[in-house]
C-alpha cells in the first residue's frame, strides 16, 4: 500500500473527514493519512462562501483552472494540485492532557516532526507568520523564512460525547508552483473584496532545498512514535 494516496481534492478532503469520523467511533485511537491531488482546486472555509462576490469568484477561478471547493476546517484560501502533499493527523488525547492548551498541543505534534526533519537536512526550520504568505498563520512551518506548510485543525466529539478528537491538517508545498498558486489565491481576494495579497516568494517548495527522496517515510514512521503512547495497550 503506497504511503502517499493520490486523490483528487474533493476527494482527499473526504478521506480526511472519514478518518476523523472512524476515530470518534472509536475504531482507530488515531490515524496519519498522507494524500497528494490529482487535480487543483482552491479550498477555503466554507465561510468564505457567503462573501458577495464569492459566485463570481467561483465562475472565474474555475474558468481559469482553480475550481473552489469549501473544507471544514478554518483558516483562508489555500491552493492545492499536484504540487502538494496533504498530511491529516488524527487522534485523541489521552485524558491526562486536559483541555488546556489543546490546540496549540495539537499544532506542535503535527508541526515538530516536520521541523526536525528540515532540520536534519540542513535547512532552518520555524514556526510563525511570514509577511506576504496566503493562509498565514502562527503555526506555519517555515523554511528558510519561508512558508513551506499551511496548518488548520478542526475538533469534534467522540460517539457519547465522551472525549474530543483532533483533525490536525498540513498542507506541504512540494514542488514550484508558487506564482500561480499566489495568482489564484489574490485573484479570488480582489474579486471577494478582501484586502490580502500575497507573494510568490514568500513560499518555498520542499524540493527546491532538498531533492529528500525519503522525506514522507521518514515523516510517517516520526508520526507512528508521536502517536505510539495515544494507543491503548
Amino acid at each position: 500500500m503506497p504511503l502517499i494516496k493520490h486523490l483528487t481534492v474533493e476527494a482527499g478532503l473526504k478521506a480526511e473527514q472519514d478518518l476523523l469520523a472512524s476515530v470518534c467511533a472509536g475504531e482507530y485511537e488515531a490515524g496519519v493519512l498522507f494524500w497528494q491531488p490529482t487535480d487543483r482546486a482552491l479550498v477555503m472555509p466554507r465561510r468564505l462562501s457567503r462573501l458577495a462576490g464569492f459566485e463570481q469568484a467561483s465562475f472565474e477561478l474555475a474558468a481559469s483552472g482553480w475550481p473552489i471547493l469549501l473544507r471544514e476546517t478554518g483558516g483562508e484560501p489555500v491552493p492545492q494540485s499536484a504540487s502538494t502533499v496533504n498530511i491529516a493527523l488524527v487522534y485523541a488525547p489521552l485524558r491526562s492532557e486536559g483541555d488546556h492548551g489543546r490546540i496549540e498541543t495539537a499544532y506542535r505534534r503535527l508541526c515538530e516532526p516536520i521541523c526536525d526533519l528540515l532540520t536534519q537536512l540542513g535547512g532552518v526550520a520555524s514556526l510563525g507568520e511570514v509577511e506576504g504568505a496566503f493562509c498565514d498563520g502562527r503555526f506555519n512551518v517555515n523554511l528558510n523564512a519561508r512558508k513551506l506548510v499551511g496548518t488548520a485543525q478542526r475538533w469534534r466529539q467522540s460517539q457519547g460525547g465522551q472525549r474530543p478528537v483532533g483533525l490536525v491538517h498540513g498542507a506541504l508545498l512540494v514542488e514550484y508552483e508558487r506564482e500561480s498558486m499566489v495568482a489564484a489565491v489574490n485573484r479570488f481576494n480582489v474579486l471577494c473584496n478582501l484586502e490580502q495579497r500575497c507573494l510568490a516568494d514568500s513560499h518555498i517548495a520542499l524540493h527546491e532545498a532538498f531533492a529528500a527522496p525519503d522525506f514522507f517515510e521518514r515523516l510517517s514512521a516520526s508520526y507512528q512514535e508521536l502517536l505510539a503512547p495515544l494507543l491503548k495497550p
